[in-house]
């Protein structure tokens, strides 16, 4: 399997869409009754007066989570080949994408952190190319947009605001102006959203957006661990994608080296912006897909002549991921 997606094949298409079938399998089987879908945060639902809650059926729910999966991963495999973070044209990142997005049931339903990630694999791209530009006040600009976009789409989502001005320490020399251009951009989109909230006299409404940045870190949580044995295979698999990574670190292209740094912190953000959404679901670890999959990837790309290792590792991941999804 993993050799076979090791080139760009056009079959390795067909392949993809199976094995996306495969990995929505228990659900299907045991499809429930109902599916809610909480497309924007209730904060922008004043700007669309839409009721996408209850538009979709459970299996067009389903289906059109894959089919923007499988979108989502052909573009994300063309942005890491394009940037050649793997060294060589490969059919992994979508594979490797498509795998992540499949972990847990809640990341294969539509949910506000899917449709999150076209904006979050966007930004990817626009990250990557800044390193090479003169001038990245535009981007930054645009980049400040699109993460407030997000926001209005899924709130914790602002917590990629960071992000800009990490990848300027990691990419660029300081210069002021492209710090702030970041900033402008997200309140250009919040300050026509506070224009909107004037006009309907509820500007009041309005701080309440920002209430969730003065919660409190949680520190009690109710886990159910055997929920997340499902992660067991894709630890081991990203520890030994870092430890390849590690390897090569230095032997690398500098744009590479600091790509994946960047990607690094993406998912760490990523991880620890949960605590910003009161009702917790954990569809929203769904963000981590895109820097996850390129470092598992890595690992599929860079391992060694035992073939039956790593084909055994991702055939696990398969296993785990459809036995949990039906017991």
């Amino acid at each position: 399997m993993i050799k076979q997606f090791r080139s760009l094949n056009p079959i390795n298409i067909l392949l993809l869409i199976g094995i996306a079938l495969l990995l929505r399998a228990g659900v299907l089987l045991q499809l429930p009754e109902k599916l809610n879908f909480d497309f924007i945060e209730p904060f922008a639902r004043f700007l669309i007066a839409i009721p996408l809650e209850t538009a979709f059926t459970p299996y067009a729910n389903i289906l059109i989570g894959l089919a923007i999966t499988l979108l989502q991963a052909f573009i994300f495999n063309k942005i890491v080949n394009g940037y050649n973070l793997l060294g060589k044209p490969t059919f992994l990142p979508a594979l490797l994408f498509v795998t992540a997005s499949s972990l847990f049931t809640p990341f294969i339903l539509l949910s506000p952190t899917l449709i999150c990630n076209f904006i979050l694999l966007w930004m990817i791209e626009k990250f990557l190319s800044i390193y090479r530009r003169d001038d990245a006040r535009a981007v930054m600009f645009d980049l400040g947009m699109m993460v407030a976009l997000g926001t209005l789409i899924y709130f914790p989502f602002i917590a990629m605001m960071p992000l800009l001005w990490i990848s300027l320490l990691i990419f660029r020399p300081f210069y002021w102006r492209e710090w702030l251009a970041g900033i402008i951009g997200f309140i250009t989109v919040f300050f026509f959203l506070a224009v909107y909230y004037y006009w309907h006299n509820s500007l009041g409404l309005f701080y309440k957006i920002w209430l969730p940045l003065a919660a409190p870190f949680p520190v009690n949580f109710r886990i159910n661990w055997y929920d997340y044995l499902v992660l067991i295979p894709v630890v081991m698999i990203l520890a030994l994608g870092i430890f390849q990574l590690r390897s090569n670190f230095f032997r690398s292209f500098v744009q590479t080296r600091k790509s994946y740094q960047l990607l690094f912190f993406m998912l760490v953000l990523g991880l620890i912006s949960f605590y910003l959404k009161s009702d917790f679901r954990l569809y929203h670890f769904l963000l981590c897909a895109p820097p996850a999959a390129v470092m598992m990837a890595y690992y599929f790309v860079q391992a060694g002549k035992k073939r039956w290792v790593y084909e055994c590792l991702y055939l696990l991941l398969l296993f785990t991921i459809i036995y949990f999804q039906i017991f």
